[in-house]
């Protein structure tokens, strides 16, 4: 099955072909970062309007890199949410609208899925069941996965997800859109100890997480140094480091627990943080103790991408799923929902 997919859902204009056979055929992303970065974050009107734009020529780049034409897509999989309204309304529109043209049949995707499932395109993917840690600009969660729609959520943020903690540090600190790139650039050069921040809701059972406070606890910390007349590049470093530092420590310890409690010794991170060099390694460290595997994709399908709603929407359309020609998209979307396959 030849099934083409369409990631709307933020700032991420991504279309992919992906094959049950072959694989992966061909992926094309346009990001807006340079559009939004202006304003210190995504503006849902631009983002929507800009989809428009990148939508028809990404599908046509991505076929003729396919070396396919439109006879040949069996099926089209979209970002039906959680995300952007406006954002996903595009995607989900012009997917509909293909579909009924080329008389195939159309999928709508849980982003988050997607991003959990991403890990599979790789030539060493994990193995049923596992621990995930779904972290990014929305979403920090861990969760038990047994099969593709048997998830059981462990534990959630209660406020900021991680990627978007990174983000709102940078912008307090007045480092440029998106933050997260910008704060693990700054945090190579930094010195270690110098600053030491807390480690929330570590000292206390369970898998819930917070990095609110984290936020606070920054902010704090750079007025401090300002007031002192220290505004060098060094402090900002210096906190940059023990900002990541404190996410890290936090993520690996609740991940630690997870593992410990489910009794499972492989771990799948996935999302734009996923991406964070110094989670990866800290997290591998971690299961050495429970010789283990840490898995997850290549940097270019951590952030959002067609590839990943492609392979998701054909396992699910595999396994006979199919929908309507309606055009439906949902903001908030708890993944539990899904039906197992």
């Amino acid at each position: 099955m030849l099934v083409l997919g369409l990631e709307t859902s933020c700032d991420e204009t991504g279309v992919a072909l992906y094959d049950s056979e072959r694989g992966l055929l061909a992926d094309a992303l346009f990001s807006q970062i340079d559009l939004h970065r202006v304003y210190g974050g995504v503006v849902p009107e631009l983002a929507s309007r800009d989809h428009v734009k990148r939508m028809l020529p990404l599908i046509r780049q991505v076929l003729e890199q396919g070396q396919c034409s439109p006879a040949d897509i069996d099926a089209i999989a979209y970002t039906a949410g959680p995300g952007l309204v406006g954002a996903l309304l595009v995607g989900a529109s012009c997917a509909q609208s293909l579909a009924f043209a080329w008389e195939v049949p159309a999928l709508g995707v849980h982003h988050m899925e997607g991003h959990l499932l991403a890990p599979m395109l790789e030539q060493n993917p994990p193995r049923f069941p596992f621990v995930a840690l779904l972290v990014s600009g929305g979403h920090t969660q861990l969760v038990r996965v047994d099969g593709i729609g048997q998830y059981q959520l462990l534990g959630e943020s209660l406020d900021d997800a991680a990627g978007e903690a990174f983000d709102k540090t940078a912008k307090l600190m007045g480092l440029r859109y998106p933050g997260g790139p910008e704060i693990a650039r700054l945090a190579k050069q930094g010195t270690a100890g110098r600053f030491v921040f807390p480690r929330p809701m570590t000292d206390r059972p369970g898998l819930d997480m917070s990095f609110s406070g984290l936020k606070t606890f920054t902010l704090n910390t750079w007025q401090q140094c300002l007031a002192e007349g220290d505004d060098s590049e060094q402090t900002r470093c210096d906190i940059a480091l023990a900002f990541q530092q404190a996410v890290v420590d936090t993520l690996t310890i609740k991940c630690r627990r997870a593992l410990k409690l489910t009794g499972l010794n492989s771990l799948v991170i996935a999302g734009g943080v996923s991406a964070n060099t110094a989670l990866r390694q800290s997290l591998e460290s971690m299961l050495g103790e429970f010789k283990g595997q840490v898995f997850y994709a290549r940097p270019e399908f951590c952030t959002d991408n067609g590839a990943m709603i492609a392979y998701a929407g054909c396992q699910r359309l595999l396994a006979g799923q199919h929908e309507d020609l309606s055009i439906a998209v949902r903001a908030r979307w708890p993944m539990q929902e899904l039906a197992p396959l």
